[in-house]
């Protein structure tokens, strides 16, 4: 079902494609179609369509199944071998790696894989990444913020304050842990932000649509909030370790 949408889509696209000459546009086109083409093929090996070490179809095999000329396709192959989810060899094929070798810290790689991963064993190991870095980083920026970052901090807790629905909830409340990064002063940590925003964001949403009330955990990001502005690093590091002890609770519970 999904192949023959995405064939049709294609399908229309290139009529679209036939229509237009600006090559600017021609450009976007064929960047959408191996973007998509990369993220369904993708999928599908994280899903395990294609077990690690096996042999994908031939190209022209491919070509027919997502409806997309050879370029097309080539790109796609190239962005996932730069991923580390395939490799090319001659008179061999392309091979899918073992998943030793899959760059799962890569946001579009994370994103995807969160998509057709076990949900919770993928909360879980989120939940893991999470809680080895974020109460550190909480001492962190109670020790280094400045007058640059302690405001962006101060911004996100008065909107989880001010939420009233769980979407302005869940965007002020990444918002909050985004910040919290940020106030470190360590520019490594704030890539890791960016990495994990689009899972961070379901687990976010997921959590608080599983609490009694959308807002529940306010206390626990005020408690984090008033140690990192007080400088207090030991308390922002049991703070928000406490906090992301509730957050377990509720994906076992």
């Amino acid at each position: 079902m999904a192949v023959a949408a995405w064939r049709h889509e294609t399908s229309d696209r290139s009529a679209t494609h036939q229509r237009q000459t600006d090559p600017r546009e021609e450009k976007t086109i064929q960047h959408d179609l191996h973007g998509r083409v990369a993220q369904l093929l993708a999928t599908a090996i994280l899903r395990g369509d294609y077990a690690p070490d096996s042999i994908l179809p031939r190209e022209a095999e491919l070509m027919e199944r997502f409806g997309v000329s050879r370029t097309v396709l080539r790109e796609a192959l190239r962005t996932l071998t730069s991923k580390g989810l395939i490799e090319s060899r001659p008179r061999v094929g392309t091979r899918v790696r073992p998943k030793s070798a899959w760059n799962l810290l890569d946001a579009d790689l994370l994103d995807w894989y969160s998509r057709v991963a076990e949900p919770m064993a993928f909360a879980l190991k989120l939940q893991e990444m999470r809680e080895m870095i974020e109460p550190y980083a909480a001492s962190l920026a109670a020790a280094s913020h400045t007058d640059d970052t302690l405001p962006a901090l101060e911004a996100a807790h008065a909107a989880m304050v001010a939420a009233r629905n769980v979407d302005a909830w869940v965007r002020a409340d990444l918002q909050f842990h985004l910040c919290v990064l940020s106030a470190c002063s360590n520019e490594l940590l704030i890539p890791l932000g960016a990495l994990i925003e689009r899972t961070l964001e379901a687990q976010l949403r997921l959590n608080a649509k599983r609490a009694d009330v959308f807002n529940a955990s306010l206390a626990e990001h005020t408690a984090v909030f008033e140690a990192i502005r007080a400088r207090n690093a030991q308390c922002a590091r049991a703070a928000m370790a406490s906090l992301l002890g509730v957050t377990r609770g509720r994906i076992e519970g």
